[in-house]
């Protein structure tokens, strides 16, 4: 099963960086773990930093209402018994910076007690990401129909540009003009995407080639405040022609 991402890639790298819990955060998970013991999810809403994210095209949970609403497709019987039986000062890590990790984060919460990530997909959602790909699949263009999973999908203020991955890693690009939609004819269609992390806080970009052309798409999880949630980079013969900003991403 495919993990689900802090942001998008800390799973990735967190259990390098992870310690023994220190005393002083016991008792956020403590209070963590009672809460879902007892279900009591109208004090567990208050400790969740919202939108929460799911794995894409699953939408994320927006707010309290929603969160309460989609506990049981979340928290489902395996994830439950997990965090129950789970021993606050051998299976909770610190992970330095980036918060504190069940397991091999299964679960993240930050240095406030709040969750800020579920990486774990009960079968309820993954029949739902089952079923939101197959009718996504009805609204594009023949083209590019085929794939595994859906990545994600970014707009600059000329293009639309959509990853997805066919299977093995192997990742395909498609790109539009930002006035059309994605049941039109493709403008660009490259294959045999390489994806590569940068560092350790889930950045992370993704490179297609096309004879002397180079198409990279920059994808920012941590940034400072205002950084673009993802840019494309073009180069030919390894000088840039052209870069541009995301003005909107999905997930």
């Amino acid at each position: 099963m495919k993990k689900l991402l802090i942001g998008i890639l800390l799973i990735i790298h967190g259990s390098a960086y992870s310690q023994k819990l220190n005393p002083k955060y016991l008792p956020l998970v403590n209070s963590f773990i009672d809460c879902i013991k007892r279900q009591n999810l109208e004090k567990l809403s208050t400790k969740i930093k919202f939108p929460l994210k799911r794995e894409y095209p699953i939408a994320p949970v927006q707010n309290k209402q929603e969160f309460i609403k989609r506990y049981k497709a979340i928290f489902d019987e395996e994830l439950t018994k997990k965090i129950i039986n789970s021993k606050p000062d051998a299976d909770w890590d610190d992970v330095g910076w980036r918060g504190i990790m069940l397991f091999n984060g299964d679960l993240w919460l930050d240095y406030g007690g709040s969750l800020i990530a579920v990486n774990h997909q009960s079968k309820q959602e993954s029949d739902e990401k089952i079923r939101l790909i197959a009718a996504e699949k009805v609204k594009l263009h023949p083209l590019i129909k085929s794939f595994q999973s859906p990545v994600l999908i970014f707009e600059t203020a000329k293009y639309r540009i959509r990853i997805d991955d066919l299977g093995n890693f192997n990742y395909r690009y498609t790109s539009w003009p930002i006035k059309s939609t994605m049941h039109d004819q493709p403008a660009l269609i490259l294959k045999n995407g390489k994806y590569t992390p940068d560092g350790s806080g889930g950045n992370h970009n993704y490179q297609f080639k096309s004879g002397d052309y180079t198409y990279t798409c920059y994808i920012t999880v941590m940034g400072e405040t205002g950084t673009a949630p993802a840019s494309l980079v073009i180069t030919k013969n390894g000088k840039e022609i052209l870069s541009q900003d995301a003005k909107r991403m999905t997930p």
